[in-house]
C-alpha cells in the first residue's frame, strides 16, 4: 500500500474545488485556486505555467491549460498526471454535500461536479504528497486542462513542448477506479443546413420547396440503408451515427426554406468513420436536389464537418499501461483493461506524442442530476495517484 495520506484533507479538497463554479470557458477561478493551494505549498512561480490554448479554441476561454513541473528530489522515472477542469453546465451552481459513503449535490437541479473535479483533487493531492515527502520521490508533471466538455479543445490545442519529456502519463476522468482505459473511439461531428424555397403554404404551396422534406427524406434515407445508430457495414466495418438536432420553421403558413441538422459519426476505425460522414453528406445533396417546386427549382444543402478526436490504442506493454496496472494492484484493485465509446483527453494527448491511460476515480452518473461521488472509490484514486507520483508501491 502506498504511503499514508491525510483522507479527510483530501476529501475536504475535492468538496472545495468542487463548491467553485468552472463550466467549459469559465475555468480560471478553480485554477487559480488550484496555483493558490500550490504555491502554500512551496511551489515557486517558475514551475507554474499556462499555456494559450484558450485562444485557440472554438470558444475563446479565460484561461490556457495549467502545467506544472515538479524537479523531485531523487531519481526515476518522470510521471505526467493529467485531469480537466471544466464541468458541464448542469454541475454550475453545485453544492456538494456528504452523505454517507457518498457525495452528492444538495443543490435542486444541479449535477455535482465530480466530473471532473475529483480528477483535479486526485492529481492535486498526488502534487502535495510528493512535495511533503521525507523519501527521495522522482520527477512529476502535471496538467489541469480546460475545455473537455466541448469537444477536447484544451487537449487538441495543448502546448505539448510546455509539457515536457516524461516516461508515463495517466489521465484521470470519470469512471472506477478499476477501469483502466487504453483506446478510444474517433469522432467527428457535422453541420447541415438545408435551404429551401419560401412560400405561402396556403396561396402558393407549389412555389415552395420545404427544407424539412429535404432532412426528413436525408436522414430516412440514411436510416433505411443502415447508417444512423449502430452502423455495422457488410465488409464488417462498425461505427455509430445520430442526428441530434433538428431545427427549423417559425410558422405553419410557410413553406419552410431552412433546416439546420447537427451530427455525430464515431468508429475505432476512421476509414469507417470517413464512409459514416460520406454516405450522410451524400444522402442530404441527394434529397435537396430532389425536392424542387413547381418551376423545377430545387434545394441546397451546406454541409460542414470537423473532427473532434481521432481514435487511438496503447500496446499493453507500454510504460503507461504497464505503471497504471502496478498502481492499481498496489492498492488492492484488479485493472480492467477497456477501450472506449466516447472521446478523452488521451485522444489528443495521444496525437501530441503522449501515451496516456486513462483511470476513473469514482464519479458515478456523470451529466446528470443525480451525479454522486463514491468516496472510498475516490480515496482510492487518490492513493494510486500518490503511488505513481512518489514511486511507493510498497
Amino acid at each position: 500500500m502506498p504511503t499514508s495520506f491525510d483522507q479527510t484533507a483530501a476529501l475536504d479538497r475535492f468538496l472545495q474545488l468542487t463548491a467553485i463554479e468552472g463550466a467549459s470557458c469559465n475555468e480560471k477561478q478553480v485554477a487559480m485556486e488550484i496555483v493558490r493551494r500550490l504555491k502554500a505549498a512551496g511551489v515557486p512561480d517558475q514551475a507554474i505555467q499556462f499555456d494559450d490554448a484558450h485562444q485557440k479554441t472554438r470558444r475563446l476561454g479565460q484561461v490556457g491549460n495549467l502545467i506544472v513541473h515538479l524537479p523531485g528530489t531523487g531519481p526515476g522515472p518522470t510521471t505526467l498526471l493529467t485531469a480537466h477542469l471544466d464541468t458541464v453546465p448542469v454541475c454550475v451552481g453545485s453544492q456538494p454535500t456528504v452523505d454517507g459513503d457518498e457525495v452528492y449535490s444538495a443543490a435542486p437541479g444541479t449535477g455535482l461536479g465530480a466530473d471532473n473535479r475529483a480528477g483535479c483533487a486526485v492529481i492535486l493531492t498526488a502534487a502535495l504528497a510528493h512535495l511533503a515527502s521525507e523519501t527521495p520521490v522522482p520527477p512529476l508533471t502535471l496538467c489541469w486542462f480546460v475545455q473537455e466538455e466541448i469537444g477536447l479543445e484544451g487537449s487538441r490545442n495543448m502546448d505539448a513542448t510546455k509539457i515536457g519529456a516524461h516516461d508515463r502519463a495517466i489521465n484521470f476522468d470519470g469512471g472506477t477506479v478499476e477501469k483502466l482505459t487504453i483506446g478510444a473511439i474517433g469522432g467527428e461531428r457535422m453541420a447541415i443546413e438545408f435551404r429551401g424555397i419560401a412560400s405561402h403554404a396556403g396561396v402558393a404551396p407549389a412555389d415552395g420547396a420545404s427544407a424539412i422534406v429535404m432532412a426528413s427524406k436525408a436522414i430516412a434515407s440514411l436510416y433505411d440503408e443502415g447508417w444512423l445508430g449502430q452502423v455495422e457495414r457488410p465488409d464488417g466495418g462498425q461505427g455509430r451515427s445520430n442526428i441530434g438536432v433538428f431545427q427549423g420553421g417559425d410558422a405553419t403558413n410557410v413553406v419552410t426554406p431552412k433546416v439546420l441538422l447537427r451530427a455525430e459519426a464515431r468508429s475505432h476505425d476512421p476509414t469507417v468513420r470517413n464512409a459514416i460522414v460520406a454516405a450522410i453528406r451524400h444522402a442530404c445533396e441527394k434529397a435537396a436536389a430532389e425536392v424542387c417546386n413547381a418551376a423545377g427549382e430545387s434545394g441546397s444543402v451546406e454541409f460542414e464537418s470537423h473532427v473532434d478526436y481521432e481514435a487511438f490504442k496503447l500496446d499493453e506493454s507500454a510504460a503507461s499501461v504497464r505503471a497504471a496496472r502496478s498502481a492499481l494492484e498496489a492498492v488492492g484493485r484488479s485493472p480492467q483493461l477497456t477501450i472506449s465509446n466516447g472521446g478523452l483527453d488521451a485522444n489528443w494527448m495521444f496525437l501530441h506524442g503522449i501515451q496516456a491511460v486513462t483511470l476513473g476515480c469514482g464519479q458515478r452518473n456523470v451529466h446528470t442530476e443525480k451525479e454522486r461521488l463514491d468516496i472510498p472509490d475516490y480515496l482510492d484514486g487518490c492513493r494510486i495517484a500518490i503511488a505513481l507520483a512518489t514511486g511507493n508501491y510498497a
